[in-house]
């Protein structure tokens, strides 16, 4: 057995701790500390932002509306400039925003937000129409039928994209087969604007007797516009009718204040 050894063991030294060592020791605690306040200062500022932000974003959405109904359109764009900043996948904010544009004619802006709006709901039919009459606008004529044409593939029965694809036939310079489509427009919405497109149509081909009819109809959907009289104020002087469009003519004008 290996004897123990009986040389004297060296003594323990203690370091001693200044003040500067314990300055910085509490230093280092400090930063620490700090550096959690501070990351968690910020994951609850993120989430109560992430919280607010739809709220805000939809105030300033719904001012957007208010100025957009009463045609105050540079200020509505402000205000869906700022929802779609605070909500940058609110997809209404971006159609609101073009027909905004579209009102100012900012017509390329238009088709930016319209774009913006068929990539966050690609199966939105009216949103390639909306794009569509902004191409149409344009003279793209290609490009406003590839939307026209894509719309009727995602809701076959969407009067607004026949009507959207007979104004454009008819602008390519083939208005008797723009009838099919805005037909179709008709029979599936009877409203003043398909009636108007459809006799503007028929006046283009001299069928007046057609485009009266449908005149007839535009007047009586807005007996106070004076774009239907004007319309058939002009198929009637076609007719021989002189005294009916000449009462046409000065109703349209009496409306329109002239």
């Amino acid at each position: 057995m290996a004897e123990a050894s009986n040389e004297p063991r060296a003594p323990l030294v203690l370091i001693p701790v200044t003040a500067e060592d314990d300055a910085r020791r509490k230093r280092r605690i400090g930063i620490f500390i700090g550096t959690g306040v501070v990351i968690v200062l910020a994951a609850t500022g993120l989430i109560y932002k992430r919280s607010v932000d739809p709220i805000h974003a939809r105030e300033s959405y719904d001012s957007g509306v208010r100025l957009f109904k009463i045609a105050r359109y540079d200020q509505a764009i402000l205000s869906f400039d700022r929802a779609t900043e605070l909500k940058p996948d609110l997809a209404d904010g971006y159609l609101m925003r073009g027909r905004a544009y579209v009102a100012v004619a900012k017509t390329e802006n238009a088709i930016q937000d319209f774009t913006r709006v068929t990539d966050l709901r690609p199966s939105d039919g009216h949103a390639f129409v909306e794009r569509g009459f902004a191409y149409l606008e344009l003279k793209d004529h290609p490009s406003a039928l590839a939307d026209a044409n894509h719309a009727l593939t995602v809701d076959s029965r969407l009067a607004s994209a026949y009507s959207l694809r007979g104004q454009i036939v008819r602008a390519m310079g083939d208005p008797a087969k723009a009838i099919e489509d805005l037909t179709r427009a008709v029979a599936l919405d009877p409203n003043q604007d398909n009636y108007y497109q459809r006799g503007a149509t028929y006046q283009t081909l001299g069928q007046h007797r057609s485009a009266i009819a449908d005149f007839d109809q535009v007047i009586a959907f807005d007996p106070g516009s004076p774009v239907g009289y004007f319309a058939r104020a002009e198929s009637r002087r076609a007719l021989g009718d002189l005294a009916g469009a000449k009462a046409d003519h000065l109703l349209g004008r009496t409306i329109d204040g002239q």
